[in-house]
């Protein structure tokens, strides 16, 4: 007997999201223009979602019984965030498809687990070695013989759970600084720049790949971000080709983002994958036909994927919690006075120095225009004249 063909979860159903943070805020208001009611579960009370969402359940990440009442409401579950526990995910999928399945995030949520399976898919990565105590990191920072960063195996988000050191003689320090816990060391590259692929797969096969973003960080948080890259033609190439052979390996159901280093040699490294919206792709609202949250509802409802064609080209700037804790409130006025820039604000009620608070976004005739443009956008945020 062949096994039952899957059918589209279509509109009028009910999308359940494990987490409520900003991504979850802006998947739930494209589910919700699309006509599909909307659920999530988030540990905050007060969280981003939860205003736009018809019920938000109030539970812990590893609280499997609450992800299982959530997917007991919904018709289809997704994630937002990579710290759904295992069991969460498993207790969720015993009444609904999630999508990406506990599998991707067991693959993910460990850096070290992570960079194994690339490697043993022959995927390019930097050098890099595990250690599960003081000893061993000394020993990798020797073997790798220069600066380093030095990642927590689990956790760490916008830079935390990071450090960077050099020489066996930091690894006592650098240990405790992250908690005396398993971590992975990664040699620092010569990198000329950054960026991100994102590709949306539905349960039917079909897929769909946007051009890759060129990111700035600083501080190890995202700063601004531009789609498409203005990349030379074979870099664009080779990360579409990178991108689209892991989330074909993963099996992803949903949105798979991969993240990657250009060295200053013209080597394309994988940093990290990220199975959700990314913040390199909020620039899709303005830049694209689909934007990446559109995207990722259709892709775990098993819809027609929508198209990634750019009409113009577009960056975002992050708004950290630090522009609210000045003399003076962000002046959104002054820029949005500029021609082609929006403000997309998450509705976080607590502003803390590196919380990301919300972003610009603004559109150009190139991509170098773009930046330009959300940049001076954001200067007149805090701007006197």
């Amino acid at each position: 007997m062949s096994p039952p063909v899957a059918r589209p979860i279509l509109p009028g159903a009910t999308l359940g999201i494990l987490g409520g943070g900003q991504l979850g805020r802006m998947t739930a208001m494209a589910a919700r223009s699309l006509g599909y009611h909307v659920h999530a579960l988030d540990p905050d009370p007060s969280c981003a979602a939860r205003y736009v969402v018809e019920r938000c359940f109030t539970a812990a990440f590893d609280d499997a019984a609450a992800a299982e009442a959530l997917a007991k409401t919904s018709s289809v579950v997704t994630v937002e965030i990579e710290k759904i526990s295992l069991e969460s995910m498993a207790a969720a999928a015993r009444h609904a498809p999630v999508r990406p399945s506990g599998e991707v995030l067991r693959i993910v949520q460990d850096r070290a687990r992570q960079k194994a399976w690339l490697k043993g898919r022959g995927f390019p990565l930097g050098p890099y070695r595990e250690a599960a105590s003081t000893e061993e990191l000394a020993a990798a920072l020797e073997a790798l013989g220069t600066s380093c960063f030095v990642k927590t195996s689990f956790g760490g988000y916008d830079g935390g759970g990071q450090a960077r050191a050099q020489g066996r003689a930091a690894a006592a320090e650098t240990w405790k600084a992250l908690g005396e816990r398993p971590v992975v060391v990664e040699r620092a590259l010569d990198i000329e720049a950054e960026l991100s692929v994102l590709v949306a797969r539905a349960p039917s096969g079909q897929v769909a790949v946007y051009p890759p973003a060129l990111n700035h960080h600083e501080h190890r948080i995202l700063a601004w971000s531009v789609i498409p890259g203005p990349l030379p033609e074979p870099v664009r190439a080779r990360a579409l080709e990178i991108a689209s052979e892991i989330a074909s390996a993963v099996g992803v159901e949903g949105l798979l983002v991969i993240e990657l280093f250009l060295t200053r040699q013209g080597e394309l490294l994988v940093n990290e994958l990220a199975p959700r919206p990314h913040n390199s792709f909020h620039a899709t609202e303005v830049a694209c036909l689909t934007s990446q949250f559109e995207q990722a509802v259709r892709a775990v409802c098993d819809l027609p994927l929508g198209s990634t064609d750019v009409v113009r080209p577009a960056a975002i700037a992050n708004l950290l919690g630090d522009l609210w804790l000045g003399p003076e409130p962000p002046w959104f006025d002054r820029a949005l006075a500029l021609p082609g820039v929006r403000l997309h604000l998450y509705g976080k009620r607590v502003p803390r120095p590196g919380r990301k608070m919300g972003h610009l976004s603004a559109a150009g005739a190139t991509p170098e225009e773009a930046v330009r443009r959300v940049l001076e956008a954001k200067a007149l945020l805090t701007s006197a004249s």
